[in-house]
């Protein structure tokens, strides 16, 4: 079964084809500079030449057409046709508080995304964009929504809610919502699976460090703490992020500098962090290097790094009620040496320590004290892929269950109701079925099992109409 999975960006679009059965990447690879004449296709099939060509794309239709193109090419392709490709899963951003879990995307599901551009602005618009290219360009193939935030909806109030007016909360939602869910998600469970222990027993305490960066504490397999809040800009010191500060420092600055509050909300994201600590560079390798060289500002701009971090592993630690395994990933977690020993230092009484030849050798097993530490490179996009399939699974599942007469007796409909469900179906002629079935029952307030829609539409002829109908009807 394969399963495409879509990261879609402002001016970017990142994509995995992976054989999900096996678990095996079959191509990937991302368009880079969309809306321009410079744009950079990398593709990368398993088996195959990789491909990097330069060339003017305007636009994320473009950019799926030609990802398309290249994956069915006769030579460097890697499928025969679009029908190849069972589902696809796409990484979402922000599902704020109505998803605590991945789901089928549906016209109720895309607006609950676009509710969701108030948090995640610079995010969700192009997350839903990616949505609609898809179906457009793959019509009829069912995708499928992965939240960053679903981890966290575990979390308790004590640790969600702010100490701001309630009212606040009401009217807004404004709360802690965590990032980095579906990396904390897979690297814990692949923990366990390495200790052979349920996860269910395990107290995980996990670092998901690159970038953009976060602890998350994890309990029985559940989020019960981490370090960004309401936006992706609390809690550790990141790339370009400046992680935990006053908040009385922003009216400060603004006033000192004569800024206005997206200056500030700019100064914050884009140029304080490591890029700001070191007025060089946000790139951990560099900092390095430099600090290995001397550079007395760059050991400092390590210090703090590290420095939060191991105040966040001691404060989770506490939430736990002690750890079993403490977990590093992602660019940073899974390649700087540097950073696992400064954080792990004077962390012993906690059962932390390093075998020093294996740090820095990145080996999958690091630690010699009775809590393990654990490198375990993150896997979104596989992550994202078996969610995908669940619920493509489980989807199959129900249409194939034998069909149950409700006692309620909505199971027949009369010639309106007929007349309703051949509107809704002329409207997008690829609609799924379970969508349908949501959009019918809103229209006429019967419920219908997904198995008795599918019977009527046979009934109605309307699956044996052509995919070029389809296209032909969707253009008029």
């Amino acid at each position: 079964m394969n399963i495409l999975v879509i990261n879609c960006g402002s001016s970017s679009l990142k994509f995995q084809l992976i054989e999900v059965n096996a678990e095996k990447v079959v191509a990937k690879g991302q368009v880079e500079k969309i809306g321009s004449s410079e744009a950079i296709l990398t593709y990368k099939p398993t088996e195959k030449n990789n491909i990097v060509q330069t060339r003017e794309i305007l636009d994320h239709d473009t950019a799926l057409s030609l990802v398309l193109g290249i994956l069915m090419h006769p030579e460097n392709g890697v499928i025969e046709d679009k029908a190849d490709i069972s589902a696809i899963g796409h990484r979402i951003v922000h599902g704020g508080e109505d998803f605590n879990q991945s789901v089928l995307i549906t016209d109720k599901v895309k607006e609950g995304v676009r509710k969701c551009i108030q948090f995640a602005p610079l995010h969700n618009p192009h997350n839903l964009k990616g949505i609609e290219v898809c179906e457009r360009l793959l019509a009829g193939i069912p995708q499928v929504a992965v939240f960053d935030t679903a981890f966290h909806n575990t979390l308790p109030p004590k640790a969600y809610m702010y100490a701001l007016p309630l009212a606040l909360y009401r009217k807004h939602k404004i709360r802690r919502y965590g990032f980095h869910g579906t990396s904390h998600m897979f690297v814990a469970h692949k923990a366990a699976e390495i200790l052979g222990k349920p996860i269910e027993k395990l107290k995980i305490v996990t670092c998901h460090l690159g970038n953009g960066a976060s602890v998350t504490a994890i309990d029985g397999g559940k989020s019960i703490e981490t370090s960004m809040g309401f936006t992706p800009l609390e809690g550790l010191v990141m790339g370009t992020r400046c992680g935990d500060i006053d908040p009385a420092l922003v009216p400060f600055i603004a006033k000192l500098e004569k800024l206005t509050l997206d200056q500030v909300d700019a100064l914050l994201n884009k140029n304080s962090g490591m890029l700001g600590l070191t007025e060089t560079t946000n790139d951990l390798r560099e900092i390095e290097m430099e600090a290995e060289s001397g550079s007395q500002t760059h050991i400092l701009a390590l210090d703090i790094f590290c420095h939060r971090i191991k105040k966040y592993i001691g404060a989770y630690t506490a939430f736990l009620d002690g750890i079993d395994v403490l977990i590093f990933t992602a660019g940073i977690g899974e390649h700087s040496p540097y950073v696992r020993k400064h954080v792990c230092d004077s962390l012993g009484y906690l059962g932390i320590s390093l075998d020093e030849e294996k740090n820095e050798k990145n080996e999958l097993d690091i630690g010699t004290g009775n809590t393990r530490v654990l490198v375990v490179p993150t896997n979104e996009e596989l992550a994202i892929a078996r969610d995908t399939k669940r619920i493509y699974e489980n989807m199959q599942a129900e249409l194939e269950k034998p069909e149950e007469r409700d006692d309620d007796g909505m199971l027949e409909l009369n010639s309106d109701d007929k007349a309703d469900l051949l509107h809704i179906w002329l409207e997008n002629p690829h609609i799924s079925l379970f969508e349908l079935a949501e959009k019918l029952e809103s229209k006429i307030g019967k419920k219908l099992a997904v198995q008795r829609l599918k019977k009527e539409i046979e009934n109605m002829g309307l699956d044996k109409v052509s995919d070029a109908k389809k296209i032909e009807l969707t253009s008029r």
